[in-house]
């Protein structure tokens, strides 16, 4: 089910996505169906992408968080980026992300803010 190299972690009602490689539309669906499958088996209220590892989003990548965005903020929660390298930025940026989903440092950083 999961992309490989991709995983998720759970600290309390925090699920944190470490992404890795290429969030193009292939992988950007099944990270999509992955996360909305956990949300509705666990009790996540947050959502951290970690993009340390990530070298490349299009606007699959974009669409899969806002949906994400969505989803989360519909039931009250909440949701955050950290470690986003400069070309992952400048998607951000072009895209409007930034305007509505907050960027951190790092996982540390995001764990306490979101």
């Amino acid at each position: 089910m999961l992309h490989e190299g991709v995983t998720f972690r759970y600290i309390n009602d925090v699920m944190i996505v470490n992404l890795k490689g290429e969030l193009d539309h292939h992988v950007a669906a099944r990270i999509k169906d992955d996360i909305d499958y956990m949300m509705s088996r666990k009790n996540i209220k947050k959502i951290i992408f970690n993009f340390k590892n990530v070298t490349f989003m299009d606007s699959s990548g974009i669409g899969m968080l806002l949906g994400r965005y969505k989803s989360i903020k519909s039931i009250g929660g909440a949701l955050g980026v950290c470690n986003v390298n400069e070309r992952i930025k400048k998607v951000f940026d072009i895209s409007g992300l930034f305007n509505i989903i907050p960027c951190y440092t790092d996982e540390n950083e995001a764990l306490e803010k979101i």
